[in-house]
This record gives structure tokens, sequence and C-alpha cells, in this order.
């Protein structure tokens, strides 16, 4: 791990960069704000699976009330297949504080252009794929309007499908959000959680989210929102690595010698981008 990371909580990092997408039961508002204070990069207060149909009422009454207490967050709607969704947005238009919707069990472009519809102009709709129709209309989805980016509900997509949680079996659900995300020119994909206190598995599970080319994590405590950052930033090394390369080849590419330096400049200078939104120094 890069344990000297130094970490910033406010202001937090915009939308299209977060990495760190921490899910926070709608139903119990004494959670909100530890969550509204930690390290996670978004935060997510979750109307759908974390609250029971006749709980849904008060907690979504207790989520319109915090953010009118000049607080930002996202709220986790509920699927437009069912009732509560037309109630969360009702509930939810011309909230102040609201930074966008994620919408559960997104199974069409159409479903996120209606959730669009009832909300305020340019309000942003994070779409979660958890099936396997989801996933297939992955490409019209990541299009359509209203979509910001995509997420990937790995828990309700393995009980969808019956595959496991392996590398293997999640591969091609990850590339497929991943593709879709980048061939609609969206910002990458959001991984799914993975649960459990062991931080190890943690940080493996995240670096294998990178190498997927997904840039954000969903989480499911406030303890893991700062290993999700670090594991989701460049390292010390890849920073000073990428400040060398720069230099060496020119910001222009003034210097650059063949065909192999142009990706590597490239690579670089997104490397270093993202070091100075992350405040990622360089290796001394």
């Amino acid at each position: 791990m890069k344990a000297d990371m130094e970490t910033t909580v406010a202001p937090r990092i915009a939308a299209e960069q977060a990495r760190s997408w921490l899910l926070v039961p709608a139903g119990k508002r004494e959670g909100f704000e530890a969550a509204h204070a930690s390290a996670a990069d978004a935060v997510i207060l979750d109307l759908e699976d974390a609250v029971t149909p006749d709980r849904k009422p008060r907690a979504r009454a207790d989520v319109v009330a915090w953010l009118g207490e000049n607080r930002r967050a996202w709220v986790r709607i509920n699927d437009a297949t069912t009732p509560f969704w037309a109630d969360d947005l009702a509930a939810l238009n011309d909230v102040p504080g609201l930074e966008g919707v994620m919408l559960a069990k997104t199974e069409s472009g159409m479903q996120v252009d209606a959730t669009a519809d009832r909300l305020p102009a340019g309000t942003k709709v994070l779409a979660l794929v958890e099936s396997a129709m989801g996933l297939e209309a992955a490409p019209e989805i990541a299009r359509a309007e209203a979509t910001f980016r995509l997420a990937f509900g790995s828990g309700d997509f393995r009980r969808d499908t019956g595959m496991d949680d392996s590398p293997l079996a999640m591969a091609y659900p990850r590339s497929r959000l991943t593709i879709a995300s980048r061939a609609a020119r969206i910002a990458a994909p959001i991984d799914g959680p993975t649960l459990g206190s062991d931080v190890e598995a943690l940080v493996r599970a995240s670096a294998l989210t990178l190498s997927m080319g997904m840039t954000g994590k969903l989480c499911m405590t406030i303890a893991q929102t700062a290993s999700v950052n670090d594991a989701l930033s460049p390292s010390p090394a890849e920073a000073e690595w990428a400040m060398d390369v720069i230099a060496a080849l020119g910001e222009d590419g003034s210097r650059v010698r063949d065909g192999s330096d142009l990706p590597k400049l490239a690579k670089a200078k997104k490397i270093h981008a993202l070091a100075k939104l992350f405040h990622i120094a360089p290796r001394p």
C-alpha cells in the first residue's frame, strides 16, 4: 500500500474522477454525518436494497431533510420497474444538495432517460448494471443522453447469472462496462464492492478493478474508503516515473525519438495529472 499518500477529505474529488463511492443505508440517518466527513470521494445514500419497503417513506424523508441542511450526496433510488422509483424521484426533485442519482438495476437507456426527465435538467445519473439483461444493454445504457457513468452491481449480477466472484468469471462483465463507457465517451465505470474487513483482500480487489480499466469502486464501510482511494491512485513511484518521462520527452513531445515514445508520454501525462489531482507527491 502507498502509506505516504496524503488523503484529502474536502473539497471532494469531482465525480468524473471519484475513486471511493460509499454506500450508506438511508434508513440510518445517524450515519450520514460520519459518511460525509469520511475520506470517501462520493457518498451515496441508499434508498434501495438497504431499506425495507415499509421503511422507505421515512428513509426518503430523512434523506430529503438532511440534503436540505447544506449537505451534498448522491442517492441510490429504486429501480424503474417498482412503484418506489416514482416516489423517490418526486421526493428528490429540486432538493438542494443532490449530487445526482444512482439508478438501481438499470436495464435500458430508456430507463436512464426517463429518470432524468423527472429531475432538474443536468442532474447526473449513475446507471447501476446488476443483471444479464443490463449487461447486454450496456452499450445502449452508456450512450443514453442522461448517463453520467456506469457502475457494476456485482453481487446482484452474480445472483442473476449464477457466476462466482473469481477474477476470471467477472472479467467479461467488467471489461464490457469499461469498453461500453469508452465507446460512449463517458468516464470509466465504477466497480462493485468487496465484502468483509480484510484490508489486504480489498487492496487486491482494487488492483484488479484498476487493471480492468475501472477507476472507481463502491465501498460498504467508511473503513474501506482510504484503502480504495490509495489503491486507485498513482503511487509516488509512478508519479516520479511520469515526471521523468515528461522531462525527457518534453511536455509537447518535442524530444520524442521513436513511435513508442508518444504512447509512453500520453500515459505519463495522464498519471501526472491524476497525481496532482489526488495530491500524490513523487517519490523522493
